[in-house]
């Protein structure tokens, strides 16, 4: 039973990307946890997979659209790539299944990076809920100057996003709105492009547990969230910019209260 509401929540994840550019890999990583009995870390792999397919063909309508900003995509996402690679090839094999913690004691690797995962989705979710800032394109295209910031924050989104599996897309928006004053519509058409690259990127550097993916479980569940994008691109079209922005924001929010609940109480 649990497996046939985790296809429903892949379609789900699907609409996100193609809906508000991100929250794929926020719906992803919990669905693979908590429906279908994957560890955290092959989740991780699994999320990276899926979100990368499917944003490479939800983008496509964006690009054609002209919404995407390269020159944002090149400066922060080169960095952003190069990070994430590093992190899931360099730092995320030397951490130990348990880590002691002061006046904790020993907890799993596991449980911190659950938890961690969903502070970080609260802080994005609190920037987006409480930045009331008008799209302004004018505003935009001063921020676009501003290189040293965009590398700046590519950078950290990289390391966060090879931490937790994710494209980044959950903190790429509330950077591109809410420090490089992109109008929404553009931070999510760039944010799906630089989330495709991003997954792929660092599903590539796992190529090591290849072999032990279930190719079967992936592909269709691939198949799922691309049904889903194409659904939330056909929606995007309705739904403005104004309404978007907190909506992502109480979306974030309620996906970190559940994973939460899910990790202290249960």
């Amino acid at each position: 039973m649990s497996q046939y509401i985790g296809y429903v929540m892949t379609i789900l994840v699907g609409v996100t990307l193609g809906l508000m550019g991100s929250g794929g890999s926020i719906l992803t990583v919990p669905n693979l946890v908590y429906l279908f009995g994957l560890n955290p870390i092959q989740a991780t792999s699994y999320s990276l997979f899926i979100i990368g397919i499917s944003s490479i063909i939800g983008s496509y309508p964006k690009v054609k659209n002209k919404l995407v900003n390269y020159r944002i995509a090149i400066i922060f996402g080169i960095p952003s790539m190069l990070v994430m690679f590093a992190t899931r090839r360099l730092f995320m094999p030397q951490l130990p299944s348990t880590l002691q913690l002061p006046f904790v004691g020993e907890v799993e690797k596991n449980f911190i990076l659950m938890i961690t995962f969903a502070i970080v989705m609260l802080l994005a979710a609190y920037s987006m809920i409480t930045n009331k800032q008008k799209d302004c394109i004018d505003c935009g295209k001063k921020m676009e100057k501003n290189t040293v910031l965009l590398v700046i924050q590519g950078v950290i989104i990289g390391f966060i996003s090879g931490i937790f599996g994710a494209g980044g897309g959950f903190l790429i928006i509330p950077g591109l709105v809410v420090f490089a004053k992109v109008p929404m519509k553009n931070a999510v058409a760039t944010s799906l492009f630089l989330v495709a690259i991003n997954s792929l990127v660092g599903f590539g550097s796992d190529y090591q547990q290849f072999s032990s993916l279930n190719w079967l479980l992936l592909t269709m569940l691939t198949l799922l969230s691309v049904v889903g994008i194409m659904i939330g691109n056909s929606i995007s079209k309705f739904i403005s910019s104004t309404k978007l922005k907190p909506l992502f924001g109480y979306f974030i929010l309620v996906i970190a209260v559940l994973i939460l609940g899910q990790e202290l109480l249960f």
